[in-house]
């Protein structure tokens, strides 16, 4: 039985500014971005905090217009994957807040309501794009999948699992597996859905989408590299989680994930034009490569160290060092709806 955590008094002014540790330690609550435990934090905050847009922002006009020509196939698997988006935002919301109230680093918990914020507006741009595109009781429907559709009930199991021991049961160790989790949410489970959008996007069918999903994912992928380094981070203060026994629990997750992520795939990709599921699952486990050298953990599928899907270069953001290069492609310029705004921008 691992010692659980307590919630962290909002101000406890006997001691040091400066966390002593990132969970369990001591902190007053007081936050100096100039004297801190990890100073490198504020980098990722400065590029958290540049991310801000509102879905409100996005125009949906000719999506509005579009969604009807689009074929019963792609209009099934448009619902279905906006079902499981917000099936996975929802909760990263919570775990956010989770996560900042359990931490006695004042920074992490700075840093984790920004993305608290950003997951809740990805869970809104969700609702947002279906109430411009279809009925409301298709938009009940569609985030009813999430509960009620047993591919994706059997694909989010173990997150449901590792979420609600975390929950239960807070500790080092488990705030440890959330972690993972959240990495692989944020990294890995929503890949095959956004390559969908952009499969649209390039065929110049529901730009307005694509353009809120690029948004999300923008978000997601600095939302992958803090989580990966705090993991990291919890990791070295707390050396006896670092086993031989813990690391193949990680690797068994990323297995497992991608697993399912290549069984959801072909679930609702299957006769998608333009989506080839042998390159989709190529892209499934390079993108699991990506997570786990985040994470500090080596590759898992030899064969899959370059993005089998180049095209989709096209549609999302770069890291410009080694370490964190998702995608090797020129930054994407974004824009909103008050801007000159069209497909050429993609």
């Amino acid at each position: 039985m691992f010692e659980l955590l307590e919630k962290v008094k909002v101000l406890e002014p006997t001691n040091p500014n400066k966390s002593t540790a990132l969970f369990g330690g001591k902190a007053s609550g007081i936050l100096n971005w100039n004297d801190l435990a990890y100073p490198h934090f504020y980098q990722h905050r400065e590029q958290i905090r540049a991310l801000f847009w509102r879905a409100s922002e996005v125009d949906m006009s000719a999506d509005i217009k579009q969604f009807p020509t689009l074929s019963e196939r792609e209009q099934d698997a448009f619902l279905k994957i906006i079902g499981l988006l917000a099936t996975l935002d929802g909760p990263q919301t919570d775990i956010a807040a989770r996560i900042a109230q359990l931490s006695t680093d004042p920074s992490v918990k700075s840093i984790m309501a920004t993305i608290a914020d950003q997951e809740s507006e990805h869970n809104h741009s969700y609702a947002y794009v279906l109430s411009s595109v279809t009925t409301l009781y298709k938009q009940i429907e569609s985030f009813e999948t999430g509960r009620t559709d047993d591919v994706l009930m059997t694909r989010n199991q173990r997150i449901i699992e590792v979420y609600n021991e975390f929950a239960d049961q807070p500790s080092v160790f488990t705030a440890l597996k959330a972690m993972v989790y959240t990495s692989l949410l944020e990294g890995l489970f929503f890949y095959s859905g956004f390559a969908f959008f952009y499969n649209l996007a390039r065929n110049q069918k529901m730009v307005g989408t694509s353009t809120m999903i690029s948004y999300i994912n923008r978000d997601e992928l600095q939302h992958g590299r803090f989580i990966s380094d705090l993991f990291r981070a919890t990791l070295a203060e707390n050396p006896e989680y670092n086993t031989g026994e813990f690391t193949e629990w990680v690797y068994d997750q990323f297995r497992h994930s991608v697993e399912q992520e290549t069984i959801w795939s072909h679930y609702v990709l299957s006769g998608i034009d333009g989506i080839d599921l042998v390159e989709m699952e190529g892209y499934i486990k390079y993108r699991a490569n990506k997570m786990l050298r985040l994470l500090g953990l080596n590759d898992l599928y030899e064969d899959y160290t370059e993005n089998p899907m180049k095209w989709i270069r096209a549609y999302v953001d770069n890291f410009d060092d080694t370490k964190t290069d998702f995608f090797e492609q020129k930054s994407r310029q974004y824009t909103k709806t008050s801007d000159l705004n069209g497909f050429d921008e993609l």
